[in-house]
């Protein structure tokens, strides 16, 4: 618990609720690891879709229309949280939700030709949408847990936690693969094993959060449904009031889309551009979870000492280069370098999002904030990966052009941060609750 010291948390939290805290995103990350990057996608566009020329946009398109479904609810979805201080009763049904859904992928196998991939992408759907769910909710406790002074680095600690559990999820997985493929089973017969294995690990591992997160926020009003809209409309309506959180979600929509791109094509890029085969992308994904465990944990205490813009702004700059190297190398080696780095900007730019957004949210609307803030990351995960599967496929499979063609929307995240004002947006937060 050394980790914690009690000069980053709020009066009153005690260390095991931050503890518990970080431990749902070491639960969760499994599933963004396994199914999203390494193992289902490359599956899905090689197995269940035979590598037909459509597969990697029906893989982005399914992704995109969960991530829709997330943007049309979530906000209204947190604001109802925040007046009834349910954030945590609703993270208990999106975790289940996404664990049941993750664990019946396992019989996607066992389906084949259009029905195959019709149940695959229904299921995708489902499960993400709860994850995305649960990941914004989660969120939305960590300005109750830290002080404004101390929220990069607890929010660098929950990333860090999240890549190792990756990584254990992961680590499991690859150890059954390799045992799978050493008997000369196929992916068909290994496949499965590794969603049941991705769902279990996530469904144990939050039983820790659940246990140990308390609930501090307070009921604001007895309300239904039309009154959660009605706050959210509110919120959309006194915009400007808000005008540097406005233009931290224009900056996510740009750079989080970016990071679409790597987390849900980095597999299908690696095998059908590079000429990894599968237990080669498993490892490669591991140590890039090293190196995001490591980013999130050490860029949160630099970003606390140079500020949170500065330093997502460097991390926007890796991203730019891993894209240029990503697009221009042709060996396995060279693609292991652009991995690293990939993997060392996406733990600190993930986690400096999330530590701004708690900075730049009123303490009153935590959840209804949180949630405009899944809009903008949701949103980001539909114009990444689709335009990234739109230009492959009109560049007939060319997938270098779309890696390549990616950096415009970190240069444009890069140019959008440069408006806000740290400082102005705390203070327009804190008059809010006031």
């Amino acid at each position: 618990m050394a980790l914690f010291p009690a000069s980053a948390l709020q009066p009153g939290v005690r260390k095991r609720e931050v503890f518990g805290w970080a431990m749902y995103d070491f639960a969760n990350s499994g599933y963004t690891t396994v199914v999203i990057t390494a193992v289902f996608a490359a599956y899905f566009v090689g197995g269940i879709a035979k590598g037909a020329p459509w597969a990697a946009f029906a893989w982005t398109a399914a992704l995109s229309t969960s991530y829709a479904i997330v943007m049309l609810t979530m906000p209204a979805i947190g604001a109802w949280a925040d007046m009834r201080a349910a954030k945590k009763r609703v993270l208990v049904l999106a975790t289940l939700g996404c664990v049941f859904a993750t664990a019946a992928l396992a019989v996607t196998p066992s389906f084949s030709g259009t029905g195959g991939v019709a149940l695959a992408m229904a299921l995708i759907i489902v499960s993400n949408a709860f994850y995305s769910y649960g990941e914004s909710l989660t969120g939305a406790f960590l300005p109750e847990l830290a002080t404004a002074e101390g929220m990069g680095k607890v929010s660098g600690w929950g990333w860090a936690f999240g890549y190792v559990g990756g990584m254990l999820a992961l680590g499991i997985c690859l150890a059954y693969v390799l045992w799978s493929q050493s008997k000369g089973l196929p992916a068909a017969h290994f496949v499965p094993v590794t969603m049941l294995i991705t769902a279990a690990i996530y469904g144990f591992a939050a039983c820790a959060t659940f246990a140990l997160l308390p609930e501090r926020a307070q009921p604001r009003a007895a309300g239904n449904e039309q009154g959660a809209w009605q706050q959210l409309l509110a919120t959309y309506r006194q915009a400007r009031a808000y005008r540097d959180f406005m233009w931290l979600l224009a900056c996510t929509v740009c750079y989080q889309g970016g990071v679409a791109v790597a987390i849900t094509l980095a597999a299908i890029y690696a095998e059908q551009v590079i000429g990894f085969v599968a237990s080669e992308t498993m490892v490669l994904i591991f140590v890039l979870n090293i190196a995001a465990s490591l980013g999130a944990f050490g860029f949160g205490y630099v970003q606390d000492r140079i500020g949170h813009k500065v330093s997502l702004a460097g991390t926007l700059v890796a991203w730019i280069a891993v894209c240029v190297i990503a697009a221009l190398v042709t060996t396995k080696g060279g693609f292991w370098w652009a991995a690293t780095i990939a993997g060392l900007a996406m733990g600190s730019s993930q986690s400096a999002g999330r530590a701004m957004t708690g900075y730049l949210a009123p303490p009153k609307q935590l959840a209804e904030f949180f949630g405009l803030w899944t809009f903008a990351t949701r949103l980001a995960s539909i114009v990444g990966p689709l335009s990234f599967g739109a230009i492959t496929w009109m560049t007939g499979g060319n997938q270098r052009i779309a890696i390549l063609s990616t950096t415009v929307l970190f240069v444009a995240g890069l140019l959008l941060l440069l408006p806000i004002d740290m400082q102005r947006g705390r203070q327009a937060a804190l008059r809010a609750s006031s």
